[in-house]
């Protein structure tokens, strides 16, 4: 699923904030955009389970 909201892909390094934007490029510094939403959940994850005992793992 693709956001329709787009965020600066340099921001990070370019601005002090995120900067959103629904053109394909960033309003203040011309850069590319790119799709703002995290990957939708998935339960049929054929890695979660290993992600999950890496999450146990590192917080022991």
């Amino acid at each position: 699923m693709k956001s329709a909201i787009l965020v600066c892909e340099a921001w990070r390094s370019t601005h002090d904030r995120p900067v959103y934007t629904f053109a394909e490029t960033c309003p203040e510094c011309g850069g590319p955009a790119v799709n703002s939403a995290p990957a939708p959940y998935n339960p049929e994850d054929p890695h979660g389970e290993y992600r999950r005992a890496l999450k146990r793992r590192e917080s022991e």
